[in-house]
């Protein structure tokens, strides 16, 4: 088993693997997740910032799913508004 901290609640669980959540936070993961997937879909060339505001989320939440594998940088085009 191994001794890990929530990325939500900070409070210690262990698992057997090398879990970010407890099981009590779990479920906020997916809903929030889910809904940064929803609107990728809607609006795919979105930057975590973007995500961030338009999702009223904090940004290090987007941020700690990139670094954890879940969400990935594409090669999308920005252009200049008129």
């Amino acid at each position: 088993m191994k001794r890990n901290r929530c990325k939500y609640c900070f409070c210690m669980f262990q698992s057997p693997d090398t879990r970010m959540v407890c099981d009590d936070c779990r479920e906020l993961d997916e809903t929030l997740f889910d809904s940064i997937e929803g609107y990728l879909k809607k609006y795919p060339n979105s930057n975590a910032i973007q995500i961030s505001e338009g999702l009223e989320i904090p940004l290090y939440v987007v941020l700690r799913f990139i670094d954890e594998g879940r969400l990935q940088f594409s090669g999308g085009k920005f252009e200049k508004l008129k």
